[in-house]
């Protein structure tokens, strides 16, 4: 029992994570109808610009946390308008390798500029451990952070999109981009708001990962990345509350998989969902069939 709560624990703290990556995927898809396949990767420079804060400016976690934020929305925003908004108009296939391309020049720009090697991210949360049923789990304080800081991420998103104006407008968008227009609603902004947040959230991410694995390097994010992608589909890709359900449901399995199986095998089990998941509910599973008229 205890090592099952134990990898409850684990699996939901990894699941935070994935479903924080997999929110920036989902809004845009939802917005404009583009995996943003550079969303890793503005993952990896969050961890990076989190590195650079506290290592050499000394800045504690959560000022760190909240530059880190602000840094990847700009990066996301000046993204979306250099490389998406030229081809917002073009077939699904220029817009898909545009993405791809997008994400190999971040990873390997990274790799000139800091080198290939893996760094040690510092130390900056106590890990601090709590036994809970006496010693059989074990609680660290970094768990906690993650979990915590996730939560309140997701609530304020989902107060941005339900109760503020720009929430408002994305939604809008998201149900006829011209018809929203047409109401006085300006596209471009909410496009560029959209990236900002789900950059912000990937950047939140990243620096949550490093203080976790206490280790970061240029090509971090592109296996969270792919499963955070996972997680958003499983959900239903375009749909907020199903890429925080997906991201903890997929964080949960790799866990289990590893803990009471093999972990050579979590990520073709995460395949395999995805693949059954499409089979029975190709819309995810908090999907629902549109019908298009003709």
């Amino acid at each position: 029992m205890g090592k099952l709560l134990q990898q409850l624990v684990n699996g939901i703290t990894l699941g935070s994570i994935y479903a924080l990556i997999a929110l920036g995927y989902t809004m845009v898809y939802g917005i404009i109808n583009l995996i943003n396949f550079a969303h890793g990767d503005i993952f990896m420079l969050g961890a990076y610009i989190g590195f650079a804060l506290t290592t050499f400016l000394n800045m504690s976690f959560i000022p760190a946390l909240v530059i880190s934020m602000l840094s990847c929305a700009i990066i996301g925003v000046v993204i979306e308008k250099v490389a998406y908004k030229p081809i917002r108009n073009s077939s699904r296939i220029a817009a898909l390798i545009t993405a791809i391309s997008v994400s190999l020049f971040i990873e390997y720009v990274m790799m000139y500029f800091v080198s290939a090697e893996t760094r040690t991210f510092p130390d900056v949360l106590a890990g601090k451990k709590i036994n809970i049923l006496n010693g059989r789990v074990i609680l660290n304080s970094k768990d906690i952070y993650i979990i915590i800081i996730t939560i309140l991420l997701m609530i304020m998103l989902q107060y941005i999109i339900h109760n503020t104006k720009i929430g408002k407008a994305m939604r809008a968008v998201s149900l006829d981009s011209e018809a929203a227009q047409l109401m006085g609603i300006n596209v471009d902004k909410t496009i560029s708001y959209t990236f900002a947040i789900g950059s912000a959230l990937a950047g939140a991410a990243g620096v949550l990962v490093g203080v976790y694995y206490n280790s970061i390097d240029p090509l971090m994010g592109m296996v969270p990345g792919l499963k955070a992608f996972i997680a958003a589909v499983i959900g239903g890709i375009g749909i907020i509350p199903g890429a925080m359900f997906g991201g903890i449901f997929l964080g949960l399995t790799e866990t289990m998989v590893s803990a009471y199986g093999n972990s050579l095998y979590k990520d073709a089990v995460a395949f395999a969902i995805l693949i059954i998941v499409l089979i029975i509910k190709p819309n995810g599973l908090f999907g629902t069939t549109a019908r298009e008229k003709v």
